[in-house]
């Protein structure tokens, strides 16, 4: 396997882990307005992310590093064509962030109502433009010879994308669902496993015609496995939440994100962006990356530092481990 096929493959780990950890605090996110009923509630869903959700953002920005260095005809393409998606990601992440740390910086209920109802858009809509974007990815844009996007953006709205859109955002809201009901005790954790079954019918509807449509136009052998593996790692979900096993129930749900992505770069490969207009126009792992030399020197750095970053992230998820409910949550933070 040459090292462009390396690191084609260490970019598809960082998304997917980027995915099975901002997916669940972007669900609960949108759980802000869905299941919470009060101030109390809604503190209570924010106090299961609040010690993790900016360590899981560093997948996205090593994902973005990892295809700068490594694949940066891809890099330029792709942040290029999807300028105004992405942008609106990076402005809501930026916002999101800032609501987090300041929506208990004063008592009043209009101020702190404000940064949730912040909190809530900015997580439904990454949650939507992710799909989108990754939809937009796999089935092929208008790059031209020069390996340059053509295309507008109304070009990146198309029923594929948009389907996929909404896989993400019904998905994000599930794995977020079950996320809220293993870290949360009482009524909360009741109602967010009541949520979390209908909410996770309406994924499979929508995730089977997504990846069976995309196993139709650009699947094979290997990425039917992993289509058969999401489905069925979706429905024991489901059961799981069903048996109040919501250990098992997150972790089946995180299988479902962790093969789906899978399914999408196997069916992606080895493209990295499909040219619709002339294949020959398509980038690919081998015209799209960068030098040996530099592949190997960032393989090098990736070894040493990816273990520590890991155990890390790890460390923190066993110290905040415990679940909450309303009791914990101090009146003046009502």
């Amino acid at each position: 396997m040459e090292l462009h096929d390396v690191w084609f493959v260490l970019i598809a780990v960082l998304w997917t882990g980027y995915f099975f950890l901002e997916g669940f605090d972007f669900g609960v996110g949108i759980l802000t307005k869905l299941l919470a009923r009060n101030r109390a509630e809604r503190r209570v869903l924010i106090n299961t992310i609040g010690p993790v959700w900016d360590g899981n953002e560093v997948w996205l920005l090593t994902a973005g590093g990892a295809t700068f260095a490594a694949f940066p005809e891809w890099y330029a393409t792709l942040f290029s064509g999807f300028y105004l998606p992405l942008l609106i990601i990076l402005v809501c992440l930026i916002v999101r962030g800032v609501a987090f740390e300041y929506r208990a910086k004063r008592s009043e209920e209009s101020w702190q109502r404000n940064w949730e109802t912040a909190i809530f858009w900015t997580s439904l809509v990454p949650a939507l433009l992710w799909g989108v974007a990754f939809g937009n990815i796999v089935r092929g844009v208008k790059i031209n010879q020069h390996f340059e996007y053509v295309g507008s953006f109304w070009d990146l709205l198309n029923p594929y994308a948009l389907l996929g859109g909404l896989v993400t955002l019904t998905l994000f809201t599930f794995h977020g669902a079950v996320f809220t009901a293993l870290k949360t005790v009482g009524d909360i954790r009741a109602r967010a496993r009541k949520l979390a079954l209908w909410v996770g019918l309406t994924t499979a509807v929508l995730a089977l015609a997504f990846l069976l449509w995309t196993q139709a136009d650009s699947g094979d052998g290997e990425s039917l496995v992993a289509l058969i593996v999401a489905a069925v790692a979706l429905v024991a979900a489901l059961v799981a939440n069903q048996f109040g096993r919501e250990g098992w129930s997150f972790t089946l749900s995180g299988v479902t994100i962790v093969a789906a992505v899978a399914m999408l770069f196997l069916s992606l490969f080895p493209n990295v962006m499909p040219s619709t207009l002339n294949g020959d126009w398509s980038l690919t792992v081998s015209n799209a990356s960068s030098s040996p030399y530099t592949l190997k020197i960032m393989t090098w750095c990736a070894a040493v530092a990816t273990p520590i970053v890991l155990l890390y992230q790890g460390w923190t998820y066993w110290v905040f481990r415990k679940r909450i409910g309303t009791q914990h949550i101090a009146e003046i933070a009502h």
